[in-house]
């Protein structure tokens, strides 16, 4: 079974920018699990599909602010070093064994529009991320989450899936766009510049003369 862009990705990318991309990986299908035991005859049928709803909808994640700061701009500032260096090893190297079905020249084509603009994330470090998604465990056991850095004049949009491997939270997905920023501050008002009279003072001298030429007469 292969996934691919999530459904629900939509670019939320300025217009004249157009920077919606999906980095994702290709999961290979697993096994279905024998049953040991039949399913109890007394079960009611309405309480197997309750159950089964509750099992595929999302769940908060237990992470604090701390981690969620971790988790993106790790990501974040790894890309912005692999758009910089056209290294894309180390970017994913920290993904997921599904993301890294991607290879580092599959992904130096999905970020080529970062390159081309010489766009610089660095400035993201100082910024906290506004979460427009809390992080939620989807049905599939990955970690979901979405938002925006507050950066100006352009507002960075992030959404990202990361998957659990070896108790860690490894990347899986990583979808980012570019919108306009927040409104500017507005211009401070220019203080007009001095009156400056058309004859320059006199530089001081050691002669002594009278103000009035005339004076003296």
């Amino acid at each position: 079974m292969q996934r691919s862009c999530l459904k629900s990705w939509k670019s939320r990318s300025h217009p004249i920018v157009a920077a919606a991309f999906c980095a994702l990986a290709v999961m290979s299908a697993t096994a279905a699990f024998g049953q040991a035991q039949r399913e109890p005859a007394a079960a009611p049928k309405s309480s197997r599909v309750a159950a089964t709803g509750e099992a595929a909808r999302p769940r908060p994640a237990d992470i604090d602010r701390n981690g969620v700061l971790i988790l993106v701009k790790s990501v974040m500032l790894a890309l912005d070093q692999a758009n910089k260096t056209g290294n894309y090893s180390v970017l994913r190297d920290l993904g997921s064994p599904s993301f890294q079905v991607n290879t580092a020249a599959r992904l130096a084509e999905i970020f080529a529009w970062q390159r081309q603009q010489r766009l610089d994330l660095a400035g993201l470090v100082v910024l906290d991320p506004q979460l427009t998604l809390l992080p939620q465990i989807e049905p599939g056991g990955k970690l979901h989450l979405a938002g925006f850095f507050p950066s100006t004049p352009m507002q960075v949009n992030f959404e990202l899936l990361y998957e659990p491997v070896n108790r860690e939270w490894r990347v899986f997905a990583i979808s980012v766009s570019l919108s306009a920023g927040g409104p500017k501050a507005p211009d401070s008002p220019t203080a007009e510049p001095p009156q400056v009279s058309q004859e320059p003072p006199r530089a001081p001298t050691v002669a002594v003369l009278p103000v009035n030429p005339k004076a003296g007469k």
